[in-house]
């Protein structure tokens, strides 16, 4: 009988460990600030598939047949779409031109793409003020700063609370 070495156990232990500590940036239905999806990759939520595709289209599929498009077909090439740390979501081409924009800049902060259960995609962030008493440990909480419910996000999975 052999035993492992010293190092393969330790690799073995890291490994299932950080398994369980790994952030929830690894969500499937999430584009953090700061990240970016490249042709051919995609976000989705059961049936619900956003391919930023390598013609340079952002599409958004039900069950495989397009809902939503960004209309950006062959405007580009090696294009990407990046959750930029303004809140505004955009596609940039290989030159690192914008071709398409959510417009929706605001001040530098924490945002959020999410492929919701109900099919849409919506950008949450932005907090305006925070005392820094978060218990470390604990579940982010994101605000929408457009709507008068807040929704609460856990690891990957987004409830909504009413009555603010």
């Amino acid at each position: 009988m052999t035993f492992p070495s010293l190092r393969t156990s330790t690799l073995l232990i890291l490994s299932a460990t950080l398994v369980f500590l790994a952030p929830s940036s690894f969500a499937d239905n999430v584009l953090y600030s700061g990240d970016t999806l490249y042709g051919g990759q995609s976000l989705s939520y059961g049936n619900y598939i956003l391919t930023m595709q390598t013609d340079c289209n952002l599409v958004l599929y039900d069950h495989g047949r397009a809902v939503w498009s960004s209309n950006t077909y062959n405007k580009g090439y090696s294009c990407t779409l990046r959750m930029q740390t303004d809140g505004n979501l955009v596609i940039y081409d290989g030159s690192n031109r914008a071709i398409w924009a959510t417009n929706t800049g605001r001040q530098q902060g924490n945002y959020v793409l999410v492929v919701q259960r109900d099919r849409n995609l919506v950008i949450y962030g932005g907090a305006i003020w925070g005392a820094g008493s978060n218990a470390v440990g604990t579940a982010p909480v994101i605000i929408s700063g457009n709507s008068t419910q807040s929704a609460v996000v856990a690891g990957d999975a987004i409830a909504m609370v009413t009555g603010k």
